[in-house]
């Protein structure tokens, strides 16, 4: 019989799947956790603690400034 033992060192696996964020000015708040959110231009997976770059008002996430440009630019 083999027995599995946790200590304080041991971490739980990362949340999977994809988060619900709110977007404030300058932090966000997650609405329902997950991993990551997803890029509004490209579609990529942008993992949560590289979350850099979104918008407020449109409640979006982008995965660089490349990618603020190009929604920006679309949006004129």
């Amino acid at each position: 019989m083999e027995v599995f033992l946790l200590n304080r060192f041991d971490r739980p696996p990362p949340m999977a799947g994809e988060a619900e964020v709110k977007f404030l000015d300058g932090d966000f708040r997650i609405v329902r956790p997950g991993a990551f959110v997803r890029c509004a231009v490209t579609g990529i997976p942008i993992p949560l603690e590289e979350l850099k770059y979104w918008s407020v008002d449109r409640q979006e996430a982008y995965a660089s400034p490349e990618a603020v440009i190009r929604q920006e630019s679309a949006a004129k």
